[in-house]
């Protein structure tokens, strides 16, 4: 067959076919490999005139394990040097330390802590620019001296307070040198310790390791203490040289490889806390992360690590998993036998458990409780604290007349039978439906709750601001709010503990949850009762209270049933929790009229920080503009009630039936003396005598009436305003 071309029949519809294909692919690839050049050349451009537009970053930026700032995030302003002493070496150290600051041409204060008031001025330095230096002592018993015990405990307090938050102190730099002994191991520099965590905890920046002065000499580092503070202040003051230039070392937290960098050197300084608070603190962002780490030594004991890197021989396995087996049903049977007793709420030996176990103990002793006896706890309110220095009351102040440096806060019933989505423990505490703990007496426990309160009271001797004769008032118990957490009505002897308490002259405010309507039948008569009324339907009841009894609609109606027949003063709590219960208006006035309670309080969700017990968040918080309003709309539907009085600083409002509105004015506040002289003729006549609401009300303030210009807050007190309000929350 001839194939040259010449013999081709370019006529021939085939050879048309194949010409014309070949042209078209031939276009088809000059057009993809056009758009492929083009595409190339525009990102080249691009990239040009990103070069050219973003000047690129200095060669210098980090060298020599240092970082290069610009000027005005490193500029030091000055150095504050705040001691605790009470031998007067920190003291002494201070000085020392002041003076070669003062070398570096940098101003310079020396600040008593016994002098200096950290609610008032310690946000003041997230801005200043200064780095401030804390001295401070740890007596042998691991205690902070007298001087440092107000500042200590206020910053204890706000490491773990939602109010403050992770950032609140987000922007300061200090640094800490503890002095101790460490003949005292256990208690060795703890103090140093603690304001280091805290401080931390909240946000500050630490410029440097912390230092450690050890008073004994054999066990010195450097021979001495103060060759201890000499070393640590070399170091210092050649960091502070170096903020001054516009450096800062880098700090690794101690993750970089042995000997790489200067953090590592001091590591065993920065990780002896422990592997509980690297837990506590591990969700901090890692351009702040400091943490606290611990040793393999402490996460795991020497056995376990010597059996895990162990070689078993094949012919000792046998005996090994006999043992292993054994091991198993003695658990198995051990747990089966705690199991049954633990139904029955006794222990191994048959006796009743105690309610406080030792991890709870251990939970609310964080949490600021002074623990009583086996199930019971006192705690220092904050409006408390708030009063003692002039700087108003709660809102039972401002509604009636309680005053708030004379308030105890406790209970005798840890245990609760609800767990609202809001409850400010966070659900440390334990639940139950039924009494089923051991029992103390009522006696010890009154004894022991105000003891604690008159100790936490104590504790305020000689803080900045704190007013003498409030100081003096405080030391004797005047009023008790049964509301600490728990439901105190399920305590099986809690009439004669209002007894005692009446006996006291103290005044009884008690909250309870309403599950409980026979103990409220058989309640004796209290200063005023409260039944809190979270929501309205039996849906919006469930998901908010989180009740543990099945039939806890009808236990929560016929509570409010007891309520109306009783004869003192009774209120209705309502807590708005935004998009959950604050549209069930009509359904509330239902219940109104159900329990007919002389007084209804309404307050705002108190926003308590994030648990893992709640869904409850920033969002479900209403404002106070939001929280008038409701109460507003729902006193329209109920004619025998009228808004009386506000506290605006705890977004609260008290809506009061009209009967306590005599001649015009408002009647909402309480004559404690008359109650206790009432309450005492009951007991005289074994109950017969009975007295009502009216025999033992008192005339409302101006100032703490809804309109008034004070917002409920007392003329008498000085307003505080907190100076970094990026929180919006409402107070308890």
């Amino acid at each position: 067959m001839d194939l040259s071309v010449d013999t081709w029949d370019l006529s021939s519809p085939l050879i048309s076919l194949w010409i014309n294909r070949f042209y078209i692919y031939l276009g088809f690839a000059v057009s993809i490999s056009l758009w492929i050049c083009l595409q190339i050349v525009s990102k080249t451009q691009d990239r040009n005139l990103q070069e050219k537009s973003v000047p690129k970053a200095p060669q210098n930026l980090m060298t020599n394990g240092y970082v290069s700032l610009q000027e005005k995030d490193i500029f030091v302003s000055g150095v504050k040097i705040f001691y605790g002493s009470q031998t007067g070496t920190a003291k002494g150290f201070a000085t020392v330390l002041a003076e070669a600051v003062t070398s570096l041409d940098l101003p310079v204060a020396i600040i008593n802590l016994k002098e200096y008031d950290p609610d008032d001025h310690l946000i003041e330095e997230v801005t200043s620019k200064n780095v401030c230096v804390f001295l401070v002592a740890t007596y042998t018993d691991g205690r902070p001296t007298e001087s440092a015990e107000w500042f200590c405990k206020w910053l204890e307090e706000a490491s773990s307070d939602f109010r403050f938050g992770k950032s609140y102190l987000k922007g300061m730099r200090y640094a800490v040198f503890g002095l101790g002994n460490s003949a005292y191991s256990s208690h060795f520099n703890k103090v140093g310790k603690n304001v280091d965590k805290w401080l931390w905890m909240l946000g500050a920046h630490r410029v440097m390791s912390r230092g450690e002065g050890d008073c004994d000499v054999v066990k010195s580092k450097h021979g001495s203490i103060e060759a201890d503070f000499r070393a640590w202040k070399t170091k210092f003051i050649s960091q502070l040289q170096a903020l001054q230039k516009g450096e800062r070392k880098k700090y690794c937290g101690g993750h970089c490889k042995k000997g790489k960098c200067e953090s590592h050197q001091h590591g065993s300084e920065e990780r002896e806390e422990g592997s509980h608070e690297q837990d506590e603190l591990h969700h901090r962002d890692t351009e702040e992360e400091e943490p606290f780490e611990s040793s393999s030594e402490e996460e795991f004991g020497g056995e376990d690590r010597q059996s895990l890197n162990s070689i078993v021989d094949v012919e000792d396995l046998g005996k090994i998993m006999d043992h292993v087996k054994k091991e198993k049903r003695e658990k198995e049977q051990q747990e089966e036998k705690s199991g049954l007793f633990r139904n029955m709420g006794r222990n191994e030996d048959g006796e009743r458990r105690a309610m406080i176990t030792a991890a709870l103990r251990e939970a609310l002793t964080k949490q600021g409780y002074q623990l009583i006896g086996s199930h019971s706890g006192v705690k220092l309110c904050r409006w408390t604290k708030s009063m003692l220095r002039g700087r108003g009351g709660c809102y039972k102040h401002t509604f009636y007349g309680i005053e708030s440096h004379r308030c105890m806060e406790t209970t005798p019933s840890l245990a609760c039978a609800n767990k609202c989505v809001f409850c400010w423990r966070h659900h440390t505490n334990p639940v139950g439906t039924e009494w089923r703990w051991k029992m103390d007496q009522p006696e010890m426990i009154l004894k022991e709750a105000v003891e604690n309160h008159q100790n936490m009271i104590k504790q305020f001797k000689g803080v900045p601001g704190v007013k003498a004769e409030r100081f003096e008032e405080g030391m004797t118990v005047k009023h008790c709010a049964l509301s600490l957490v728990g439901e105190p009505i399920m305590y099986p002897e809690i009439n004669r503990f209002l007894k005692l308490l009446h006996q006291c002259k103290i005044s009884s405010f008690l909250v309870t949850n309403a599950q409980f309507p026979a103990e409220i039948r058989n309640l004796k008569p209290v200063t005023q009762l409260y039944v809190s009324v979270d929501a309205s339907t039996k849906e919006s009841l469930k998901k908010i209270d989180r009740p543990l009894f099945k039939d806890f609609w009808q236990r929560f109606l016929d509570s409010l049933k007891a309520l109306a027949a009783k004869q003192q003063r009774t209120v209705y709590r309502l807590t708005l929790v935004k998009a959950w219960n604050v549209d069930e208006l009509q359904a509330y006035a239902q219940l109104v009229f159900l329990g007919n309670p002389d007084f209804i309080e309404v307050k705002g969700v108190t926003y308590c920080g994030e648990s893992s017990a709640s869904s409850l968040t920033m969002a479900h918080v209403p404002w106070h503009e939001e929280v008038v309003q409701f109460v507003r709309e729902l006193v329209d539907l109920i004619p025998d009630y009228e808004i009386a009085c506000e506290h605006e600083h705890s977004n609260c409002l008290l809506i009061a039936h009209k009967k306590f509105k005599i001649g015009g004015e408002w009647w909402t506040w309480i004559d404690y003396n008359r109650f206790q002289e009432l309450i005492q003729e009951y007991e005289d006549s074994g109950g017969s005598k009975t007295f009502s609401a009216k025999d033992y009300m008192a005339r409302t303030p101006h100032w703490a009436l809804f309109g008034a210009n004070e917002r409920g807050f007392d003329p008498k007190d000085t307003r505080h305003q907190r100076k970094n309000k990026s929180k919006a929350i409402s107070g308890c």
